[in-house]
């Protein structure tokens, strides 16, 4: 790969730049929120493997997503990317939480990228955790970790059958009520990923309709359809392309 020089990772449509990974659920949830707002941006998928020079200058912890604004901001985190795209325009059809619904937002994506997905880590990919030394030796069991993961899932299963019953609907409903919200977002590309480490299992799992409602609305949505579209690995030079396109 060429070395990138100024002109080549430059804002070349005027556009904030988005480094992403498309099947990162942090990065999943960041291209949500700006699809949902209407805004644009320039796209640059990445290969992990192989991280784009550029992107580890603006941003050394080299996670996505990454968002470069024209005027130098960098903005690393996807909550954060999240916020910066509602606040630009709030979708229309998203739930404007109020200041008790928003306290419990902030505990469930709490909860999420803390305890579900360390366990959702750890059920989806145990090789990983394997330990061996001649000190200690740790097999790590993805079944206990699920089971700590279906503790929380319960959780918001409990919720969005209230939330049903309350409004008399027989297919779920969202975390709030009959909208989804900036919550729903920020935690549905995580139970996607819980589902995909397993989803003979999950489809058929006992105790979970509510949750599977609520996510199958999700798969089936053209907001995720637009979040999903496939874009070659960028490399400086490119032709810079607009998300969503």
């Amino acid at each position: 790969m060429k070395q990138p020089n100024a002109l080549d990772c430059a804002h070349q449509l005027g556009l904030p730049v988005l480094y992403t990974f498309r099947r990162c659920p942090y990065a999943m949830r960041a291209r949500l929120a700006i699809v949902a707002s209407g805004v644009k941006v320039e796209v640059r998928e990445l290969v992990l493997r192989a991280k784009p020079a550029h992107m580890l200058e603006i941003s050394p912890k080299g996670t996505v997503p990454v968002l470069w604004l024209p005027d130098g901001t960098v903005i690393d985190e996807s909550l954060d990317v999240m916020h910066w795209a509602v606040g630009q325009n709030f979708p229309a059809d998203w739930l404007a939480l109020n200041a008790e619904q928003q306290q419990q937002c902030d505990q469930w994506i709490a909860l999420l990228d803390g305890e579900f997905k360390r366990n959702l880590d750890r059920y989806k990919y145990p090789h990983r955790y394997h330990v061996k030394t001649e000190a200690e030796t740790y097999t790590c069991d993805p079944l206990e970790h699920r089971a700590a993961c279906e503790k929380i899932l319960a959780q918001w299963n409990a919720v969005l059958e209230q939330q049903a019953q309350q409004q008399g609907q027989q297919q779920g409903s969202y975390l709030f009520g009959s909208q989804p919200s900036f919550a729903d977002y920020a935690i549905l590309p995580f139970v996607r990923q819980f589902r995909i480490a397993d989803q003979a299992w999950f489809d058929t799992a006992p105790g979970y309709d509510a949750l599977k409602n609520w996510l199958g609305i999700f798969l089936d949505s053209s907001l995720l359809e637009q979040a999903m579209v496939k874009y070659s690995p960028w490399q400086p030079g490119d032709m810079p392309l607009t998300f969503p396109g």
